[in-house]
């Protein structure tokens, strides 16, 4: 079954989906996409290092995108700068740092394009192993970390005083998206990332009634746009990541055609 490489795409951009939607709900009820942003340009830091260390790929970027993500707790509790400040300083430095030990690695061949753009229909059956036993470890995790989330989502002050742990919570979840970054980027690369995470859930958000359904839908969608991506880049002969975001972002643009009420019944960041 998997002996064709637009099988193996199909199966692992959807085990992708799967577990890119639920966490990116919580990316668009925390209003962390810039946050999301920051940590997929880490990761080629984590491809320089990888390459000069000799070190397995998926394991450097984790790394570095969960040091990004630790960095940011410990600067926003000094208290120095803005959120944000720090994201773009995070963000444009690790980009860079990484641009800049790969030119100085002469002596390797990177494909650039590949790492930011991805290659799905490259991916093997390990790395489809990889996309599904990491997604069901997340996704294991995500439900084990529902109930603090959801509730330092909506208040951090009332999750602190029902002993949820709204700061360990989020550390946590910081780290699943490390993993699913580190994951990612092979199949859509370190651009494109966000937009797998992010345009989904926004496009599940309007026919949410609850936190759940939506977490559902949005792996659904996402799911959707894989196989239409694949398809449409297989017709038109195009880059499959980018089709991948651009058949979501389709959908997300029928979504906004008013056909109805929309739900509204899902937690709002503060």
């Amino acid at each position: 079954m998997l002996d064709d490489f637009f099988t193996r795409a199909i199966v692992a951009g959807i085990g992708l989906a799967l577990t890119a939607g639920p966490l990116g709900c919580f990316i668009i009820w925390r209003r962390m996409a810039y946050f999301g942003d920051t940590m997929a340009h880490s990761a080629l830091l984590g491809v320089a290092l990888s390459l000069l260390l000799d070190l397995n790929l998926i394991v450097a970027v984790f790394a570095v995108a969960s040091l990004v993500a630790i960095l940011l707790l410990l600067l926003q509790r000094a208290g120095t700068l803005s959120a944000d400040a720090l994201l773009g300083i995070l963000s444009h430095a690790s980009l860079s740092v990484g641009l800049v030990l790969l030119a100085f690695m002469t002596w390797v061949r990177v494909d650039l394009v590949s790492f930011l753009f991805g290659d799905i229909l490259a991916v093997s059956r390990s790395d489809i192993d990889v996309i599904w036993g990491g997604g069901a470890l997340v996704l294991m995790a995500l439900v084990y970390l529902w109930r603090p989330l959801i509730a330092s989502t909506v208040s951090e002050d009332i999750a602190e005083a029902e002993g949820l742990s709204p700061g360990r919570a989020r550390l946590y979840f910081m780290l699943l998206l490390a993993l699913v970054i580190a994951i990612a980027m092979k199949i859509v690369g370190i651009l494109l990332i966000t937009s797998l995470l992010i345009i989904p859930a926004a496009t599940a958000r309007r026919w949410s009634g609850s936190p759940e359904i939506m977490a559902a839908l949005s792996a659904v969608i996402g799911a959707v746009a894989v196989a239409g991506g694949l398809f449409g880049s297989l017709r038109f002969d195009t880059p499959s990541g980018p089709s991948i975001v651009v058949a979501a972002l389709a959908i997300f643009v029928v979504s906004l055609i008013p056909l109805g009420r929309s739900f509204r019944s899902v937690p709002q960041g503060e």
